[in-house]
C-alpha cells in the first residue's frame, strides 16, 4: 500500500500498542518495545499524526526521516547526536560532508518533541523519537511494521569528525561499503543489502549522481553498469555542469512507496547512485543473490529489513543514567550547579 491521507493514526497507535504487548517479552534487557507504555502511551499517535500531516505537503519526508535515523546510528550509535546544533563545546554533525545541505527533517523532529513535551514532559528521548519516526515513516509508505526496542537516551555531545568518516559515501565501492557497515557492527551481507533498500523511496541530489554519468572514476566516460536508456534520462535530469542540488528519484517506478522495486532497478542497471549499483554489478559479489532474492520476494526483503533495522537501532545505545532526555532536541539540557553560600544556604543555579 502507499500513503493514504485517510489513514487513521489512532488506529495505527492502537495496532502498534496491541502488537507490542505480544512482543514485549521477547525484547532485550536494555531496550524494550513497551518502554513508554506507562509513561507516554500516546507517543506513537503523536509522532504518527505529525508524519501524516507533513506527508500532505512533503512526500519526501518519510524517506528523509529514515535517512536521519540511519545517519544518527552510524555515528557513535543511535543517540540523537545528529540533531544537536553547534555549541561552544562541539561542532554539529549537520556540518559534516554527508549531512551538509542534505540531511533534512529536523524541523519535523522539533514538532514531535514539542508535542511530546506537552503530553509527557521529560520522558521521550530524541533518539527514540528518531527511531519511532523511522518505523512509522516506513509503515505509512507501504513497508513493514516492527516492534522497535525503545529506552534510548540522548547524547550530550556531537561528533563532527566521526560523521565525516563513518557514514558511507554514495561513491563507495562494495569493499568500502562493507567496511563502513562492519565498522559499526553491521557485518552481515544482509545488513548492507537490506538497509540499502531504504533507497526504495526518496530523492538524491544530482551532485551525487553526475560523476558516474560523465566521468566515472576519471575515465571521461559513464559508469558501464548504467542501463543506456536510464543514462540518457539521468543526463537529461542532471546535465554536466548543471545545478547539483536538483533532486532525482531513487526509484523511477514507485518513487514514494516502500517496496522491493529498488532491487529490480539494480538488476536492470537502474541504481541511481554508485554505491547502490555496486551491490549487483560487482562481479562475484555475495550481495548479488540477496538482490535477486529481495527483488523476487518482497516479504523476504521486509523481514530482512526489519531484522537489520533492529540491529542498527541497537548500536551502542545510551540507557539507564547515561546521557539525558533532552527537552529540546537541538541543545543539551541546561546544567544545574549546586552552590553552597557563605551563610550555609545551598542553592542551585
Amino acid at each position: 500500500m502507499g500513503f493514504s491521507p485517510s489513514f487513521s493514526c489512532s488506529a495505527m497507535g492502537a495496532l502498534i500498542l496491541g502488537c507490542l504487548l505480544l512482543q514485549a517479552s521477547n525484547s532485550n534487557a536494555q531496550l524494550r518495545p513497551d518502554f513508554y507504555f506507562g509513561t507516554c502511551p500516546s507517543v506513537f499517535d503523536i509522532i504518527g499524526n505529525i508524519i501524516v500531516d507533513e506527508l500532505q505537503t512533503d512526500p519526501r519526508i518519510a524517506a528523509s526521516l529514515l535517512r536521519l535515523h540511519f545517519h544518527d546510528c552510524f555515528v557513535r550509535g543511535c543517540d540523537a547526536s545528529i540533531l544537536l546544533d553547534n555549541s561552544t563545546s562541539f561542532r554539529t554533525e549537520k556540518d559534516a560532508a554527508p549531512n551538509a545541505n542534505s540531511a533534512r527533517g529536523f524541523n519535523v523532529i522539533d514538532r514531535m518533541k514539542v508535542e511530546l513535551e506537552r503530553a509527557c514532559p521529560r520522558t521521550v528521548s530524541c533518539a527514540d523519537i528518531l527511531t519511532i519516526a523511522s518505523q512509522i515513516s516506513v509503515l505509512l509508505s507501504g513497508g513493514p511494521w516492527w516492534p522497535v526496542p525503545l529506552g534510548r537516551r540522548d547524547s550530550v555531545e556531537a561528533f563532527f569528525a566521526l560523521a565525516n568518516t563513518a557514514l558511507p559515501s554514495p561513491f563507495f565501492t562494495l569493499t568500502q561499503l562493507k567496511k563502513a557497515f562492519a565498522d559499526v557492527g553491521l557485518d552481515r551481507a544482509s545488513d548492507l543489502v537490506a538497509l540499502s533498500g531504504g533507497h526504495t523511496f526518496g530523492r538524491a541530489q544530482c551532485q551525487f549522481v553526475t560523476p558516474r554519468l560523465y566521468n566515472f572514476n576519471g575515465t571521461n566516460s559513464p559508469d558501464p553498469s548504467l542501463n543506456p536508456t536510464y543514462l540518457v534520462e539521468l543526463r537529461r535530469l542532471c546535465p554536466q555542469n548543471g545545478n547539483g542540488t536538483v533532486l532525482v528519484n531513487f526509484d523511477v517506478v514507485t518513487p514514494d512507496a516502500f517496496d522491493s522495486q529498488y532491487y529490480t532497478n539494480l538488476r536492470n542497471g537502474e541504481g541511481l547512485i554508485q554505491s547502490d549499483q555496486e551491490l549487483f554489478s560487482t562481479p562475484g559479489a555475495d550481495t548479488i543473490p540477496l538482490v535477486n532474492l529481495y527483488s523476487s520476494d518482497m516479504s523476504v526483503f521486509f523481514r530482512a529489513f526489519v531484522d537489520a533495522m533492529i540491529r542498527m537501532g541497537n548500536l551502542r545505545p545510551l540507557t539507564g543514567t547515561q546521557g539525558e532526555i533532552r527537552q529540546n532536541c537541538r541543545v543539551v539540557n541546561p546544567r544545574i550547579r549546586v552552590v553552597e553560600h557563605d551563610d550555609g544556604v545551598v542553592s542551585s543555579i
